[in-house]
Order: structure tokens, then C-alpha cells, then sequence
């Protein structure tokens, strides 16, 4: 029990620690999830002060890769608020399982982006965890490659890499984004349910309708 109290005593602590800058990246990250959630164009200009801000943040904390995927987001970020009001009345594209070739592509992100970071976290920054920052983006990189496909399947890699970084983010002692990325892995286990719901109800549907 006295075990307990010290953690939840050091936990507090470190919440308390925590930058005005991380406070406000977690905000607007929290509100671009809610916002795509309810699927409105907010999430953008919201994704983008929090991604810049995180930025600066994780390279701060030694995360280098996961600053490095930050600018990935980012890129995303502008090119699906540009895409967004550009196709915004079109139809959207279909959410579908992947296919084998498109499993052999996440493979290749994955594998092929972890020994790039790796190699280069290794041999050029003073990171002092390689592998797992190296793994939390390579993961991202193949979930995020799968969302814009529309695959379900982006939620189960998108998750992974969520679970790499919460314990990561534990013991670079930034505890609020930790807290955020618990609330993005609980986002992700709905959004596989919903989209499974969505493929199900589907394909019931082209079954009715088929002569």
C-alpha cells in the first residue's frame, strides 16, 4: 500500500512538473481527436499547433524519431485540411481489410523505417533509447499509411506504436503525453470497433441488394 502512495505521490509530482507547452500541445491534441471524432475540419488547425508544438517538446525529451514523426504529421495535417475542403461534398473512399500485397507494403514501411531511424538515432543523435523510439515510428508510419488507404487494420498498428510510446513517455517523465496517447489507444480500440461495424453492415447490405 505504502508502495503505492510514493507512485501516485511521484506521478503528481511529475504532472505538476510538466511545461506550459506540454499542457498546451496535449489540449490541442485532445481537441483535434475529439474534433475528428465528430468528424469536423477543426481537427486540422488543431493537429497542427499540437504537432508543432510536440515537436519541439520530444526532441527536447531526446525522442527523436517520434519529433521526426511529428513532421510527418504535420505534412498530413495541411494536405488533409487542403484535401478536406477540396473533395469535402465527393464520397468517401470505402473502409476495407488489407489485402496480401498491401500487408507485404506495411511489412516493408515498418521494417525498412525502423532500420532507418534505428541507424540513424544510433549513429547520430545522443538518444538514449534507439530501438523503441525507432519502433513507435515505424509503427506509426505503416498505421498511417493504412488510415489514408482506409484500412482497418490501421487501428491494430496505429495501437502498437501507442503502446511502445506510453511506457517510453513514462521514463522521459512526460506524463501528460503519456496520459494522451492512453486516450489515443482507447480512441483506436472504438474506431476498429466502429469501422468493423461499418464493414459488416456493408456487406450485409451489397448481399441484400445483390439479384
Amino acid at each position: 500500500m505504502m508502495e503505492v502512495q510514493v507512485w501516485c505521490d511521484l506521478l503528481l509530482l511529475q504532472i505538476k512538473q510538466s511545461t506550459w507547452m506540454e499542457w498546451l500541445a496535449v489540449a490541442f491534441g485532445v481537441a483535434e481527436v475529439l474534433y475528428a471524432k465528430a468528424n469536423k475540419i477543426w481537427l486540422y488547425p488543431t493537429g497542427i499547433v499540437s504537432t508543432v508544438i510536440s515537436m519541439y517538446v520530444l526532441v527536447a525529451a531526446g525522442l527523436y524519431a517520434e519529433g521526426l514523426l511529428n513532421v510527418y504529421y504535420l505534412a498530413m495535417s495541411i494536405y488533409g485540411w487542403w484535401y478536406w475542403i477540396k473533395k469535402k461534398d465527393s464520397p468517401p473512399v470505402k473502409i476495407t481489410y488489407c489485402t496480401r500485397s498491401e500487408w507485404t507494403t506495411v511489412v516493408l514501411i515498418t521494417v525498412v523505417g525502423f532500420m532507418i531511424l534505428y541507424v540513424g538515432l544510433k549513429n547520430f543523435t545522443p538518444s538514449a533509447v534507439p530501438v523503441w523510439d525507432a519502433l513507435v515510428s515505424a509503427a506509426a508510419w505503416a498505421g498511417m499509411w493504412l488510415l489514408a488507404k482506409r484500412k482497418i487494420e490501421n487501428w491494430i498498428l496505429l495501437n502498437i506504436s501507442n503502446l511502445i510510446a506510453i511506457p517510453l513517455l513514462l521514463y522521459k517523465h512526460l506524463m501528460l503525453y503519456s496520459g494522451l496517447t492512453i486516450f489515443l489507444f482507447v480512441v483506436a480500440v472504438q474506431g476498429y470497433i466502429k469501422w468493423r461495424k461499418i464493414i459488416k453492415n456493408e456487406n450485409q447490405h451489397s448481399v441484400k441488394v445483390t439479384p
